[in-house]
């Protein structure tokens, strides 16, 4: 069944948001990802759950259909390889490959992105960390916690991000975080919540704001 551009950023969008909280998606927050009118958003709700794509009850939320998970599952896969190439093979920074993403997503070719798959050795994880659908639409999740929950004394492994913000992954880059460093909570701040880390020999001095945007794998 041929759909739109708009139909597949709506599933995308429905998909990312359930795949967090675990729950029906509201109107609004959906709105809100889409940076449009709540009605805008439900006249595309109606639209999808016609195609069979979502279930949707007014004042429930929308939930995606078998087939409506495997079509968002497809475009994220797709938007995360793409990502992993970008950065590897084209020399990318973390935080320039998200709007490059955005437009490869919609590539129609399963040979292709089975192809790219390949290429990259079948990465599990996006270079933010979050982890990548297989063409079943099955991903394997991690474990992780934010690491502005870990305690004084504590260790984690950098593994993801929850701010894609470009800001934010400039700032991650100016004071040397990237996935895969380890790092221990030296100390607490109770007034601001801002930790001191230790990490490759030093230490630095993160706010809250950041702390709880960092992902970690406890060690």
């Amino acid at each position: 069944m041929l759909m739109t551009l708009s139909e597949e950023n709506y599933l995308k969008a429905i998909y990312n948001i359930s795949t967090k909280t675990g729950e029906a998606v509201s109107t609004n927050l959906l709105a809100e990802a889409m940076e449009t009118k709540a009605s805008s958003a439900t006249d595309m709700i109606k639209k999808l759950a016609e195609k069979d794509f979502v279930n949707y009850k007014k004042y429930q939320g929308v939930k995606l259909t078998k087939e409506g998970h495997l079509i968002a599952a497809s475009i994220v896969r797709k938007h995360r390889l793409w990502e992993v190439f970008l950065v590897e093979k084209l020399n990318f920074s973390w935080d320039e490959v998200h709007e490059v993403a955005e437009q490869l997503e919609h590539i129609k070719s399963d040979k292709l992105i089975e192809e790219l798959d390949a290429l990259l050795d079948f990465p599990r994880v996006d270079p933010h960390g979050d982890p990548i659908p297989n063409k079943y639409g099955e991903i394997q999740a991690k474990k992780k916690v934010p690491l502005s929950s870990l305690k004084v004394g504590e260790k984690g492994v950098c593994v993801g991000v929850k701010s894609t913000a470009k800001e934010f992954l400039q700032y991650l880059d100016k004071i040397e975080i990237s996935l895969g460093i380890e790092l221990e909570i030296i100390e607490k701040e109770a007034f601001d919540g801002s930790v001191i880390v230790l990490y490759k020999d030093q230490q630095k001095n993160i706010s809250a704001m950041a702390a709880a945007n960092l992902y970690v794998r406890k060690t």
